[in-house]
């Protein structure tokens, strides 16, 4: 087994265990700390495909932004035991253990069909492994090439509409 084997598997236990325990945690706030695990994980998987772009956008925005959005509702929200409504209605639990069914139908039958996808795209043979030691596809060298050589324009314009945005929040927030 090579490290990168070996790392492959590490992150992938540590993604199944923290999304179990996102689910099984009581505290709300818990929940929150083991789905940035899941988002961490996610990250190294993305960087072991040479995917470096899309490793630090997850752990900026997702990890970063979004999971602290989160964080903020719940305890703004201060919800315990005593104020959260319990459900103990018998029909509710089948409806969710049908749909984690169905969903888990689906996934594999997706998984299963997937090699005959890859195989066969217009007539072609592709290999089934993904490139993770060589290759350019997710490198922000050459993502930030493209963006800056052919896409320059809609980018320059983008960043005025990010920028006219800012300043319209701002005076909106401001006060008198």
């Amino acid at each position: 087994m090579s490290l990168v084997e070996i790392i492959f598997w590490f992150l992938s236990g540590l993604a199944l265990i923290s999304a179990i325990m996102v689910l099984l945690s009581k505290n709300p706030v818990h929940s929150v700390l083991w789905l940035i695990a899941v988002f961490f994980a996610i990250s190294g998987h993305y960087i072991l495909l040479n995917a470096q772009f899309l490793a630090i956008v997850n752990l900026i925005v997702y990890a970063g932004a979004i999971m602290v959005l989160f964080l903020f509702v719940i305890m703004l929200m201060n919800q315990n035991a005593e104020t959260e409504p319990r459900s103990k209605s018998t029909w509710i639990k089948l409806a969710g253990a049908i749909a984690g069914g169905c969903l888990l139908i689906v996934v594999v039958a997706a998984v299963r069909d997937s090699e005959n996808l890859i195989q066969n795209i217009g007539g072609k043979a592709y290999a089934k492994t993904a490139v993770t030691t060589h290759g350019e596809i997710g490198l922000i060298e050459n993502l930030g090439r493209v963006l800056f050589t052919q896409y320059v324009v809609p980018f320059e314009i983008s960043s005025v509409l990010f920028l006219s945005a800012m300043v319209g929040a701002v005076v909106i927030g401001k006060k008198d």
